[in-house]
């Protein structure tokens, strides 16, 4: 199959081939990682190396289709422009296009080989619901009835077909969703959020008071809960799993720490560490697996299993990230908060101190959102800030102690093993994971007292009767929660927080803006409350006065009943802009009611239309275009605009702005006419016009020396720099046929702004020319031509080897510039092995080029390949109009020490760290063989203090100060599926070493015969061998070399005679191999030992 892809290098260069030997050699380099393969929902795959987007493959049928690519804050888009109004409308889930959410670890294990999704209906739907089952393989993996969705699985190469199921073409330009389907969703994986917290929140006082949860279900919603502890023997009533674990038991201790905070009896510690409710009944969901994470189907199925189970409370001490827009989490825990009256105390998250941090679900409307602070009300570094990322509420709306939690600990769990269990059978950790517990109790003791009280009553109450820790209503919400007082009160106010919106700038007219606060007393005697109002600025100051009041200033609630009075907020007074944050502070004697407000003054502000013309003049009837903020308060925020928004007029802060989008005579293919008109740096400071006018743009147009080559790839993006931060975007196509540009705006004459154009080409089944221009410029090019001669490329012959019978490979080349942009990956998969392959590389505008070889393994049902051994040059410059050679995956194999590069044993302080690639090939390509095995120990003066099964390559070790002797020795092998040559290697360094940092004086030995593609020589022949000594005995500090070879695996060694850096030797029998070894001194005393079994065949 056709496809394009990266390995990234850095440093180092290729030497030219002048009369076509095969000697040439280039430096290796340090290899960076794979391109991992990310499946989109549209059935496409986008490459990603380090998080970032670097190839893309597009689904058959597809070819043609633009795609947006685009850095957007943390996220990485690339959005096929079919799919972008259905993100646009609400209708499907960006994060189905955020490639660095999809690339991260936990999601490529949650999806393995294929995608996860929620599908939302419309009524019963069931034309729709068969016919989204029967795209290829799709299984339904739950039916969440509260979303009236299913939770589904497609494979990888049934994602086409699914993509086709759920959505169709409206008015045969852009897709909508399927009759009958509603919404789609990432199914995504989320995390569990890792004695005096109990008084601290008044839990013992209530105790007093008679009040200890009994008769309260409390849901514990995490990774299991270890009902054999002592502290929770008899609490749980129910249980089961909905994790992708075996069963329900609590390997990683997440959940039993916050159900013993919750609940537990404190029996194993004489009650010292006893929980908040401990007379509560226990329902433990166990929905996030032993690793802490799970997916959000399955959350949402062990939320509607509890609210069946009869859970009053639900603990939700996990979250992910949140995103604008509703998700399924969100919706189900306000479906369940409105149809089941439950409450749910859900973490804020751990990702503070910064603004609008809090994660989902703790952003729903009904959550009872909890951060976390320290045992002296001080707000913790970690725990996540509001606003709610979109309309900028109030969260998180309460706080709890969360630094330094001791509660049970589920023996043997990860979280046991990691911190250690003081005293025994408890574990102390932190997090609003930790916090949340606290909060949950406490409702459970409020239930119990108010066994009839809604979810929305008793968040009230908490959130009315929390002290004030003295930070913003974005940090505490309305502040620490006080279960003595919650249980003490009588009057709450219905609204947990009061959002006034935005007044629009300026401020001078502004109207007051009033709100409603309503006070319902739940007791039996009437209670007058004398009231203030108060807030603080975008800078923690405080509000003016006369910005904020309340009024009356005294009310009285009768018993039973309600009250209202009028909050005002006053915008006009002379104040700086941003958004405040304050309380409501009602007071009855010793009783408080507090309600957390917030407006925002809008910042200087200003009207943006932008207008879109075609080819012809007239109003473009396609179009899509993308306006990010640089600097100011938008930056980071994106707004997105096409011929079906309601409005072509943005207001926009003061501020910068890069303004980029195409003006399209289809939407589905791009080479029927595609305009792209960008205004890299857009000052808003006025009112103004931006018109994208597709008769400003002129054509580009890349060719190559050669008329049978075929379009492969076309790639143009642009990087800016602004408010020290950078912003990349541009669009993937398969050629630029049609396909014009223009730069609209003045110069940009301070560096920030670079321009790539990538074209990638074929022709037949061995030869491919890649090409990328640009750099930094002044202006993004209005029309961009290149019609490269032959003179004016580099050729690269690359030796593609192969070290097991029957394999095939992957080649792919990738080319950067000057600044930080990159261009695409291009390559074909897959190549007969061994072959030769020619590649012809641009060499204008200093580009450097990356070469990278895979051996590919076993086909995943996807159709991509595992990867064998994978091989790579680093980013080299070429001269226009040379030869180069460049031979992968050929003996003979073995380490590389370069220290310059990053290559060695090094000593930091009282730690060794061995960066070693153990399988580099021979012309020095550092070498990732994911399947490699090993085994490594490490000697202190001859004793033994460190030995494990793992290769040597990237391990640290602890050692003790002062100087002593060390051997570090390791045997590292390759299965015989993967390789006939370089399948074992053992290496051996005996060094001294002291305190400090500095490169350990180890050496190794690199052997270079001149050998085929197979990495074998013909049989019998008397062959000589350059033998070179890297590390710390090369050149003048050798001291002595012995070179050995065996012909039956080690058996018998023959010693070989060292003359003028070689050694001769007779080479095998057919199909037979040798083992060479070197013993290396330096004249320090260091010793150094190689062997390299199998390092080539005879043929």
């Amino acid at each position: 199959m056709a496809a394009t892809a990266a390995l990234v290098m850095t440093t180092g260069a290729a030497a030219p081939d002048t009369n076509g030997a095969a000697d040439a050699r280039a430096a290796g380099g340090k290899q960076q990682p794979a391109p991992q393969r990310v499946q989109l929902i549209t059935g496409d795959v986008a490459l990603v190396t380090d998080g970032r987007p670097t190839g893309f493959v597009p689904a058959a049928g597809r070819e043609n289709i633009p795609v947006s690519v685009r850095t957007v804050g943390e996220r990485q888009l690339v959005v096929p422009l079919d799919a972008q109004r259905l993100i646009a409308d609400g209708r499907l889930d960006e994060r189905l296009f955020d490639v660095a959410r999809l690339g991260s670890k936990a999601s490529r294990k949650a999806y393995e080989d294929g995608l996860r999704v929620i599908v939302g209906y419309r009524g019963a739907a069931s034309a729709a619901r068969a016919q989204v089952r029967d795209a290829g393989s799709t299984k339904v993996r739950r039916t969440l009835k509260a979303l009236n969705a299913e939770a589904l699985t497609t494979p990888s190469d049934d994602l086409p077909a699914l993509w086709k199921s759920l959505t169709r073409e409206d008015n045969g330009v852009t897709r909508d969703t399927a009759t009958g389907v509603d919404r789609v969703w990432l199914d995504a994986t989320v995390k569990a959020r890792l004695d005096v917290s109990v008084p601290q929140i008044g839990a013992d006082k209530v105790w007093e008071a008679g009040y200890d949860g009994t008769g309260v279900k409390v849901a514990v919603v995490d990774t299991g809960v270890d009902e054999t502890h002592p502290d929770l023997a008899g609490r749980q009533i129910a249980e089961k799993n909905f994790s992708d674990s075996e069963d329900a038991k609590d390997r990683q201790g997440h959940g039993t720490h916050v159900a013993s905070t919750v609940a537990g009896s404190g029996a194993k510690s004489g009650e010292k560490f006893k929980g908040v409710a401990p007379g509560a009944e226990l329902i433990d969901a166990k929905v996030l697996g032993d690793t802490g994470s799970g997916d959000e189907s399955g959350i949402i199925s062990g939320i509607e299993w509890a609210v069946g189970q009869g859970a009053d409370i639900v603990n939700m001490s996990l979250g992910g990230v949140d995103a604008p827009g509703v998700d399924p989490l969100e919706e189900a825990v306000d479906h369940y908060t409105e149809s089941d009256g439950v409450l749910f105390a859900v973490a804020a998250g751990n990702e503070g101190p910064g603004a609008s941090t809090i994660g989902t679900p703790g952003s729903a409307d009904s959550a009872l959102t909890v951060g976390a602070v320290d045992g002296d009300d001080r707000m913790a570094d970690f725990s996540s800030r509001g606003p709610r990322i979109g309309d900028g509420a109030i969260k998180p709306d309460v706080t709890a102690p969360g630094v330094d939690i001791t509660a049970a600990s589920a023996p043997g769990s990860a979280i046991a093993e990691e911190y250690g269990e003081d005293p025994e059978g408890y574990v102390t950790i932190s997090g609003t994971s930790m916090a949340t517990p606290h909060v949950a109790g406490s409702a459970a003791l409020l239930k119990q007292q108010h066994p009839d009280w809604t979810a929305a009553q008793l968040k009230g109450v908490l959130t009315a009767s929390a002290k004030d820790t003295g930070f913003s209503a974005f940090e505490q919400g309305s502040g620490r929660v006080q279960a003595d007082r919650a249980t003490g009160a009588s009057v709450y106010a219905e609204e947990a927080s009061l959002n006034f919106g935005t007044a629009a700038w300026p401020h001078e007219d502004d109207e007051p803006i009033d709100r409603t606060l309503t006070y319902r007393n739940a007791g039996d005697t009437d209670v007058t409350l004398t009231l203030t109002a108060g807030g603080t600025g975008p800078g923690g100051e405080p509000a003016p006065d006369g910005m904020f009041a309340v009024s009356p200033a005294e009310v009285t609630v009768p018993a039973g009943k309600t009250a209202e009075v009028t909050v005002t907020a006053d915008t006009a007074v002379e104040a700086p802009d941003g958004r405040y944050s304050g309380a409501v502070v009602a007071r009855a004697g010793e009783q408080q009611v507090r309600s957390a407000f917030t407006v925002e003054r809008e910042v200087a502000s200003y009207e943006v239309e932008l207008a879109h013309l075609g080819r012809d003049g007239k109003a473009a009837a396609q179009f899509q275009t993308y306006v990010t903020g640089l600097t100011g308060e938008a930056a980071g925020t994106e707004f997105a605009l096409d011929e079906s928004s309601e409005s072509g007029t943005l207001r926009l802060p003061v501020g910068e702005y890069s303004v980029q989008g195409v003006v399209l005579a289809d939407r589905a293919d791009s080479t029927k006419g595609t305009d792209w008109i960008a205004r890299p740096k857009l000052a808003v400071d006025k009112d103004q016009k931006v018109t994208l006018d597709a008769r400003t743009a002129k054509p580009v147009d890349i060719t190559v020396p050669d008329r049978r080559a075929k379009a492969a790839q076309a790639y143009m993006i642009y990087g800016i720099e602004a408010g020290g931060s950078s912003h990349r975007t541009g669009w993937q196509l398969t050629t630029y046929d049609n396909v014009r540009s223009a730069h609209l705006g003045p110069k940009i004459d301070d560096g920030s702004l670079q321009q790539l154009w990538d074209a990638d080409f074929t022709v037949g089944d061995d030869t491919q020319y890649s090409l990328v221009y640009g750099g930094p410029v002044e202006r993004l090019a209005d029309g961009f031509e290149r019609h490269e001669k032959r003179r004016g490329l580099a050729k690269v012959t690359a030796g593609v080897g192969e070290t097991a019978p029957g394999k095939d490979a992957w080649l792919s080349t990738i080319g950067t510039l000057e600044g930080s942009l990159m261009g695409y990956a291009s390559g074909r998969m897959p190549l007969d092995a061994p072959s030769t392959q020619h590649l012809y590389v641009s060499t204008a505008d200093k580009a450097r080029w990356s070469l990278a070889m895979e051996q590919l393994g076993d086909e995943l049902p996807n159709g991509w390949r595992l990867t064998d051994s994978r091989h790579g040059v680093s980013f080299a410059e070429y001269r226009p109009g040379r030869t180069y050679r460049e031979d992968f995956n050929t003996g003979v194999f073995g380490p590389v020490l370069d220290p310059e590069g990053g290559k060695g044993v090094v000593r930091s302080q009282n730690t060794l760290y061995a960066f070693i690639s153990t399988f580099t090939d021979g012309q020095g390509h550092e070498g990732m063989v994911p399947e490699e095995a090993g085994s490594t120990r490490l000697t202190q003066d001859g004793e033994v203090i460190a030995e494990n099964e793992q290769t040597v390559a990237n391990q640290s070790f602890t050692v003790p100060a002062g100087e002593h002797e060390y051997t570090l020795s390791s045997t590292t092998t390759r299965d015989a599926k993967v390789a006939r040559v370089g399948t074992r290697i053992d290496t051996s360094w005996t060094f001294r070493s002291k305190d400090g940092d500095t490169d350990a004086p180890v050496s190794t030995v690199r052997f270079s015969p001149d050998l085929d593609l197979r990495s074998t020589v013909k049989a019998g022949k008397r062959i000589s061998v350059p033998v070179q000594v890297q590390g710390a005995a090369a050149g003048k500090n050798l001291k002595s070399l012995a070179v050995q070879a065996s012909y039956d695996d080690g058996e018998s060694w023959q010693k070989l005679r060292v003359r003028n850096g070689k050694v001769a030797l007779r080479a095998p029998g057919k199909g037979e191999g040798v083992a060479l070894r070197a013993e290396i001194v330096d004249r320090q005393g260091n010793r150094s030992e190689i062997a390299v079994y199998e390092a080539f065949l005879g043929r």
